[in-house]
């Protein structure tokens, strides 16, 4: 049996469509209508992956991803019959890895969730947090500290820093951020990346004894230097 999947979708024609199809692609399914019982589900089973419905009843899907992001990063895909700019990037400055507007095919659905399997995957050593220095990052809680100080981010902020942090010194561009940090090529939302490494640098500055700071390498990117 393949991954174990988490639809969550009050739709109960859609939730069945998708059901039927992504267990004919060798997925485990388990079923969701309103967002108490996502919840539910999410603890007992630990899926690994979550595909859900912003419009739920009882609690919507961003509160339930606010939920599971206060202490696991499960990869979430949000489904969304919303088209608004600011919808989308909601749902991702909260910590879903991808996102998927309706009408969409099961095919594309599907991609999604591989490719955000696949990165998942190419990170095992998550898991157990990472180190530089006095900076901390508890990526199952998603929670950064500096000599044991809280730092506050949010969690596009702590997605750029873990990527940073993973690789430093090495320069990565606007597009290459977004894709790695949104999971996928969100073409003009590039300009975005510039306001969280802004915000970014004013929370690490406030720590004078951090000798890691974020610099811009001019018509290239960005990268985490001492």
């Amino acid at each position: 049996m393949g991954n174990l999947l988490l639809v969550v979708e009050d739709e109960d024609n859609l939730r069945k469509m998708l059901t039927s199809f992504l267990q004919a692609e060798g997925f485990a399914i388990l079923e969701a209508r309103d967002g108490l019982q996502a919840l539910a589900l999410w603890q007992d089973a630990k899926p690994d992956l979550v595909i859900l419905d912003i419009m739920l009843p009882g609690k919507s899907g961003l509160d339930v991803l606010k939920d599971i992001r206060a202490v696991d990063n499960t990869p979430v895909i949000m489904l969304t019959a919303r088209v608004e700019e600011i919808d989308k990037l909601l749902g991702l400055e909260l910590g879903a890895d991808d996102y998927i507007t309706k009408p969409f095919s099961p095919r594309e659905l599907t991609a999604r969730i591989k490719a955000v399997l696949r990165r998942a995957v190419n990170h095992p050593d998550r898991a157990a947090g990472l180190a530089l220095g006095p900076l901390t990052l508890d990526v199952p809680r998603f929670e950064a500290s500096i000599d044991s100080q809280p730092l506050a981010l949010t969690a596009t902020e702590f997605k750029i820093l873990l990527m940073l942090a993973e690789n430093p010194g090495q320069v990565f561009s606007r597009l290459q951020i977004l894709e790695r940090v949104y999971g996928d090529i969100y073409e003009g939302y590039e300009r975005t990346i510039d306001t969280h490494i802004n915000n970014l640098r004013r929370k690490l500055e406030a720590f004078p004894d951090l000798t890691w700071r974020i610099k811009t390498v001019y018509g290239v990117g960005y990268k985490l230097a001492e």
